[in-house]
């Protein structure tokens, strides 16, 4: 349906559209009129998000921001909060409100439960975009009592919030205890055992015993090198003054030795002197060979008692290198036994180390959780508070009128081509060729018209030429070759 043949169906069924249009607005108007005025209280509340907590020092970030405040309106309008606020407003005492559930549900169920889905029912919460603020409307039949359940809403959603965060602080401060008690009594046990095996042992475990013992230690190693070095060198002056004494060096330079020798020498020099001047065989030559061979055989028996005293020194060096080697094992053992005992006294130190530090973390926070349990305050703030609102939210007037006027045109249109559809009637030149699907002859022109052109005869004229016209461009006219 093109546009000019709409406006001419509007034109002439304006009555029924009028009436359709008419009949809306005024069910509209006497609907809104008829029904009871609703009163809908706002209160306003901040939830700081930004503020770090008192005693962890923590903040939300910023991609926390938008999942918090949705946890937040879903608190508002959970069961726990209503229930708070029926209890704040004394609703469960309230004997209409009981008289009510009996005739809607039979009794069945549980009151409280009832009360509390209607409530939510009539309560909506909105946030304010991005921001911390949300506002908690609820509605009424009632002014006061809208603003009544708006602040006892508000102030069930604070005291929620608030045992939300003190009741896991409580609960983890009486675990707390509990553990704390627990690991002192370890802790003792502990302290205890380092203290009978330190006692028992003589063993502290900063004791300097072990250090002096080590330097002990030490020090007969360096003794022992030294005098196995001493027994070594003395073993081989032992063997070669037991083979060749006057080739030994210590023998030879021994001053026994030494002077027997040079006075060996002597003697045979002033021989020497003799047998030149007075004979092989003179007294005195004899005499003084005689002296000769008997201080060899000094010097002999003098070489042999220096190599027997080599070989004693020696056996004296090896006598004090097994009692050095000796000493040595025993303070080898010594140093082993304390270190093992101090070892074993550092394992119990440990333990008493590492039962101190879990006790002190346990302590450190059960005092913490046991300050988060005392909390008093939170971080939602109340920024207005509800007041019985003077106007009616619903219904009003204006809007319903505004709704009736849009929608009665709708369906005054339908109506309108509803009833052309089944009533067609012809009103445009193209519903004779749609309708009857008949070529078009002629178009007689309206006689407002013909009055409103020049003459009657120029009139006449014009109109004839056009129906001329009209007839015969309506005509079959065969193709052209």
């Amino acid at each position: 349906m093109s546009i000019a043949r709409f406006i001419q169906v509007l034109r002439a069924r304006w009555r029924l559209a009028a009436l359709v249009l008419t009949a809306i607005v005024v069910l509209a108007v006497t609907a809104s009129l008829l029904q009871p005025k609703q009163y809908k209280a706002t209160a306003s509340v901040l939830v700081d998000m930004r503020s770090p907590d008192p005693l962890a020092g923590t903040v939300l970030g910023s991609m926390m921001t938008t999942g918090y405040m949705a946890t937040q309106m879903d608190l508002v309008q959970s069961e726990r909060v209503a229930r708070r606020a029926i209890s704040i407003l004394g609703l469960d005492r309230d004997e209409k409100l009981r008289s009510d559930w009996q005739k809607a549900t039979n009794g069945q169920g549980d009151f409280e439960s009832w009360l509390t889905d209607e409530l939510l029912r009539k309560l909506d919460v909105q946030p304010t975009r991005e921001s911390g603020v949300m506002t908690i409307t609820f509605t009424a039949l009632d002014p006061r009592l809208a603003a009544n359940v708006t602040n006892a809403f508000v102030r069930g959603y604070i005291d929620t919030t608030l045992e939300l965060r003190v009741e896991p602080a409580r609960n983890l401060n009486s675990f707390f205890d509990e553990r704390a008690v627990q690991l002192r009594n370890t802790l003792e046990d502990a302290q205890a055992r380092l203290s009978a095996y330190q006692q028992a042992n003589g063993v502290v475990v900063s004791d300097e015993r072990l250090d002096v013992e080590s330097m002990r230690l030490a020090e007969l190693s360096s003794q022992l090198v030294g005098l196995q070095a001493t027994a070594a060198d003395s073993s081989s002056r032992e063997r070669q003054a037991g083979t060749h004494p006057e080739r030994t060096t210590d023998v030879s330079d021994h001053p026994a030795v030494s002077a027997l020798s040079a006075e060996l020498q002597r003697q045979q020099l002033r021989l020497g002197e003799l047998s030149q001047r007075l004979g092989e065989e003179h007294p005195q030559v004899l005499d003084v060979r005689n002296g000769i061979a008997t201080l060899r055989t000094q010097i002999d028996a003098e070489r042999r008692r220096v190599a027997a005293g080599l070989g004693a020194n020696s056996q004296i060096n090896r006598s004090r290198e097994a009692q050095i080697k000796a000493l040595l094992d025993e303070q080898r053992a010594k140093v082993l036994r304390l270190t093992r005992l101090r070892d074993e006294a550092t394992v119990l130190q440990r333990d008493v180390e590492n039962a101190r530090q879990a006790y002190d973390a346990v302590q450190q926070r059960a005092r913490q959780t046991g300050l988060e349990s005392r909390i008093t305050q939170t971080n939602v703030s109340v920024l207005r508070q509800a007041t019985p609102p003077a106007m009616a939210s619903w219904p009003k007037l204006s809007n319903s009128l505004a709704a009736s006027l849009v929608l009665g045109s709708l369906l005054a249109v339908a109506a309108v081509l509803l009833r052309e559809m089944n009533d067609r009637r012809m009103r445009t030149v193209e519903d004779v060729v749609d309708l009857l699907r008949q070529p078009l002859l002629v178009v007689l022109p309206h006689a407002r018209l013909q009055a409103a052109s020049g003459t009657p005869s120029e009139a006449r004229a014009s109109g004839a030429s056009g129906a001329k016209a009209r007839i015969l461009g309506g005509l079959f006219r065969p193709a052209m070759r």
